[in-house]
C-alpha cells in the first residue's frame, strides 16, 4: 500500500487518483467531477491509443494491458508505483469487477464495492435472482419457454451500454436473435419509462443519497437528456438494494415502469453513471464522497434543491502541433460581442495568462478604447493595448514571430496571414485552443 506522503503530488497536498479507463463516459465523468479539486489529482489510464481521455486528462498513461490479459496487474502496479497513486477508480464495468477481485494485489485503494457485489451486478441473472425477493424484478422466460404475451425484451446478461439489445414480436424472433447469441435472457417488455438513481453508501452502509431522474432521451445507453423526478418509491428501492448487497461508494440503479406503472428493477451497477452530472450539479460530487470516505472520513451530502435539467451532446477536444509565445487579438466583435465578453474568448485569454504567454490589443475601436476596457473590466489582461489608425494594418504592430493573430474580420486575417504567415483565428476556432 502506497503511504499517504508518497500519493501526493510534489509541493502538494492533492492524493493522486488514477482513472482506468479514462476515456469511457464515466472515466470522462470522473475527470468534470475532480478537475478542480483541491484534494485529489487526477492520472488518466487507458489501453486504447485512440480515446477521448488523452485530450482531456493532463496527466495521462498509455498502453496498460486490458483487464483480461496477462500481466495487467502487474503493469497496473508499475504506474502506481511510478505516479505514486492512492487510488484506483474503475470507470467500466469489466475492470470494476477486475480490480474488485484483485483489490488485495493492488498498490492502491480501489474505489468501489465489495467483490461479491460487483460479481452480482455483472449479471443480469444473478441481479435478478439476488434481488428478486426485495423488489420487483423483470418476469424471466426460459429458453425453451413460449411467452404468453409479444413483444418481449431480449437483452445480455452480460453487458451495457444498451448493446446486444432486441425487441422480438413472435416466438420465430426470439429464436432467430437466440440462434445469433445464446446468452442472451428473454424477459417481459417493459414499455414505461426510465429512471436512474444515483446512489451513495459509506463505509457504514449507510445509505446517504439516492436521487432519481428520468432518463428522457437515451443514446448508447447513456441517458443525453435527463431531469430529477421526486418520489417514495425510489427512494425504497434504493434502500432495498442497499439493504440487500453490500455497496460502496457510488452505485446506481436503473428502473423502468411496466405497463400498470409499478417500477421494475433492470440493473444495478457498482459504479459511477455516465450521467451523474446532473446531481453534481446540485452539489452531491459522488466521486470525491467516494474517495473522502475511502480515506475514512465522515461526510456530509448537502444539496440545492432547484429545478434543474440536463441534456448532453458530443463534445470536441484538439491536438495541435502549435506553439506561440505572443497572442494579438482584436477587440469588437472578437472580445466585445453584442455589448458583452464573449465567455469563450475570456477563457482563452485566462488560459494564455495562466501560461506566460504574452497578450496584446490591436483595436480599431471608434471610441475611449481605455474607457471601453475598464467598463468590462479587462484592461489589466493585456501586455501591450494599441489602437490601430485606418489607414494601418494591423501586422504593422506585430512585432514577434512565434505569434498567433485573432480577429473577426476576414480581410484583417487575410492580410496578417500574407505579410507575416503566422495562423490566424476567428472566435469560432477558438475552441481547439482551450484545455479546460
Amino acid at each position: 500500500m502506497k503511504s499517504d506522503e508518497l500519493a501526493r503530488a510534489p509541493g502538494s497536498c492533492k492524493m493522486k487518483v488514477l482513472v482506468f479507463p479514462c476515456g469511457s463516459e464515466i472515466g470522462l465523468e470522473i475527470h468534470r467531477a475532480l478537475q478542480f479539486s483541491t484534494h485529489f489529482g487526477l492520472i488518466g489510464g487507458s489501453s486504447v491509443p485512440s480515446n477521448h481521455g488523452k485530450y482531456v486528462y493532463e496527466r495521462y498513461v498509455d498502453d496498460l494491458p486490458y483487464v483480461d490479459q496477462p500481466g495487467f496487474c502487474e503493469a497496473l502496479n508499475r504506474v502506481i508505483d511510478e505516479q505514486g497513486v492512492a487510488f484506483v477508480f474503475p470507470a467500466h464495468d469489466s475492470v470494476v469487477l477486475t480490480l474488485a477481485l484483485r483489490a488485495g494485489e493492488l498498490h492502491a485503494r480501489y474505489a468501489g464495492s465489495p467483490a461479491a457485489t460487483c460479481q452480482v451486478c455483472r449479471s443480469k441473472r444473478a441481479t435478478y435472482r439476488a434481488l428478486g425477493g426485495c423488489v420487483r424484478v423483470p418476469r424471466l422466460f426460459g429458453p425453451d419457454e413460449v411467452p404468453p404475451y409479444y413483444p418481449v425484451f431480449l437483452k445480455p446478461d452480460v453487458g451495457q451500454g444498451s448493446k446486444g439489445t432486441h425487441i422480438a414480436h413472435s416466438r420465430e424472433e426470439v429464436d432467430c436473435f437466440l440462434r445469433q447469441d445464446p446468452t442472451l435472457l428473454v424477459m417481459e417488455q417493459l414499455p414505461g419509462r426510465e429512471y436512474t438513481v444515483d446512489c451513495f453508501t459509506d463505509r457504514f452502509g449507510a445509505l446517504r443519497f439516492a436521487g432519481a431522474r428520468e432518463r428522457v432521451r437515451i443514446v448508447n445507453g447513456i441517458s443525453v437528456d435527463t431531469a430529477p423526478v421526486n418520489g417514495e418509491e425510489y427512494q425504497k428501492m434504493a434502500e432495498a438494494l442497499n439493504a440487500t448487497l453490500r455497496f460502496r461508494g457510488v452505485w446506481f440503479f436503473q428502473a423502468k415502469r411496466d405497463a400498470g406503472g409499478e417500477l421494475v428493477l433492470l440493473e444495478a451497477a457498482p459504479r459511477v453513471s455516465g450521467s451523474m452530472a446532473l446531481y453534481r450539479n446540485l452539489g452531491v460530487n459522488f466521486e470525491a464522497l467516494a474517495l473522502f470516505d475511502l480515506m475514512g472520513k465522515d461526510v456530509d451530502v448537502r444539496w440545492n434543491q432547484y429545478s434543474i435539467r440536463m441534456d448532453r451532446a458530443l463534445g470536441s477536444r484538439f491536438s495541435l502541433d502549435l506553439r506561440y509565445e505572443d497572442v494579438y487579438i482584436d477587440l469588437d466583435d472578437t472580445i466585445i460581442r453584442d455589448g458583452r465578453v464573449n465567455p469563450l474568448v475570456a477563457a482563452f485569454l485566462y488560459q494564455c495568462r495562466n501560461r506566460g504567454i504574452r497578450l496584446h490589443l490591436l483595436s480599431r475601436h471608434a471610441g475611449d478604447l481605455h474607457q471601453t476596457l475598464n467598463r468590462f473590466a479587462i484592461e489589466q489582461l493585456f501586455d501591450t493595448i494599441v489602437q490601430v489608425p485606418d489607414s494601418s494594418c494591423k501586422s504593422e504592430f506585430i512585432v514577434t514571430r512565434a505569434a498567433i493573430f485573432i480577429d473577426d474580420s476576414f480581410a484583417e486575417r487575410r492580410r496578417v496571414q500574407e505579410r507575416l504567415g503566422i495562423p490566424t483565428f476567428a472566435a469560432d476556432a477558438l475552441e481547439s485552443l482551450i484545455s479546460l
